[in-house]
């Protein structure tokens, strides 16, 4: 009933890679942008005159929904950053094209058809998951290991792939930005200019939805490292309970900040486990520990691409301990870090939002 129109529709729910591909697409194109806000995202796409901003969600707002869906119908690019159940009664029209940003430059854990949990859904649940994949005509990716790791999880091919770089990471390459993001969080979280930075950001774990408990034992880590360090706490969004710091000189809680990536730019260095924080943090070219206190069971519940001592580019710390003697020594390897960012970051050079719409408006 509904004509195709000069128009690109992006679904978002992590926002930062959507948001760096929106920007290009306004400036480089003449199509009208539509963004169907899902749950979660954050960003403001500001007021562009091109730009119309649904709330993308059935049971908040059904009439806006429903227009999300019209657009949907009628657009000749689709732009989504996640899994998107809906997608899987979704049947695009020849000349439309799905490009999948996802929400990642690197995987540890396993995703997609390799995600252990899959082996206890039925196979009704199994198709859909198929037919959601076999709508990306397109997906963007940052490294030819990242393609790899796609081809297993999406089932995708070669020819599906767009070795453009991902959006987001064009944020890295842009000095001056990275200077006025760091003087700013300095100054709105207080963060004296004579102690270095460590940000401690855990992956969330399931069981973690309505309380948090850190697995250090932070009165140690205070004792040891408050006179030259603060720390930076990044928990996981899905945390219903706040954790409840005693030590507000040392510890300041940033999870409520909306970008992470602009935090990387304020730490000197970065605890974390089986985030994908790394993979872009790697092109700031400093140290990062790793903290996987769960490890075993984490493999067998999740699972790695591959071992997982053999994926992090930096020292591996069981035990509090291990983790002050580790920041206190500077025990890193910085060779190690400059190898992962050279393989996980093989495409990413700062003009990838750039490159990704000028590719896919010309096919």
């Amino acid at each position: 009933m509904f004509p195709i129109r000069k128009k690109t529709t992006f679904v978002s729910s992590f926002g930062d890679n959507i948001y760096y591909s929106w920007e290009q697409v306004v400036q480089l194109t003449d199509h009208e942008a539509i963004i169907l806000n899902t749950n979660g995202t954050h960003y403001d796409f500001g007021h562009q005159n091109r730009t119309k901003i649904l709330n993308f969600h059935l049971l908040q707002n059904p009439i806006s929904f429903i227009r999300g869906i019209y657009h949907l119908a009628t657009s000749k690019f689709v732009f989504i950053d996640n899994y998107y159940g809906f997608l899987s009664a979704t049947s695009f029209r020849d000349s439309v094209k799905c490009i999948q940003l996802w929400h990642a430059n690197g995987a540890v854990k396993k995703f997609g058809l390799e995600d252990p949990s899959i082996r206890f859904r039925s196979r009704r649940a199994y198709d859909r998951f198929l037919k959601v994949y076999n709508r990306f005509h397109y997906i963007v990716v940052g490294s030819k290991k990242m393609e790899d790791i796609y081809k297993e999880a999406f089932a995708a091919n070669d020819q599906q792939f767009l070795r453009t770089g991902i959006p987001r990471t064009d944020l890295f390459f842009n000095q001056e930005l990275h200077q006025e993001v760091k003087e700013s969080i300095k100054l709105n979280y207080n963060i004296p200019n004579d102690k270095k930075v460590i940000l401690y950001a855990p992956t969330f774990r399931d069981t973690q939805l309505k309380q948090h408990s850190i697995k250090l034992n932070i009165n140690k880590v205070y004792q040891e490292l408050k006179d030259d360090y603060v720390l930076l706490l990044r928990l996981h969004p899905a945390i219903l309970k706040k954790y409840n710091n005693n030590y507000p000189e040392f510890i300041i809680d940033v999870s409520d900040y909306p970008e992470l990536n602009h935090l990387l730019f304020v730490c000197d260095y970065l605890i974390t486990d089986y985030s994908s924080i790394p993979f872009e943090f790697s092109l700031l070219e400093k140290p990062m520990i790793f903290y996987p206190y769960d490890l075993e069971e984490y493999a067998k519940t999740r699972g790695f691409w591959a071992r997982y001592e053999e994926l992090v580019p930096g020292p591996i710390a069981k035990q509090t301990d291990e983790l002050i003697d580790i920041i206190k020594n500077h025990e890193f390897n910085m060779d190690d870090v400059k190898r992962f960012s050279n393989e996980w970051n093989e495409f990413n050079d700062g003009q990838a939002s750039e490159k990704l719409v000028n590719e896919v408006y010309k096919k």
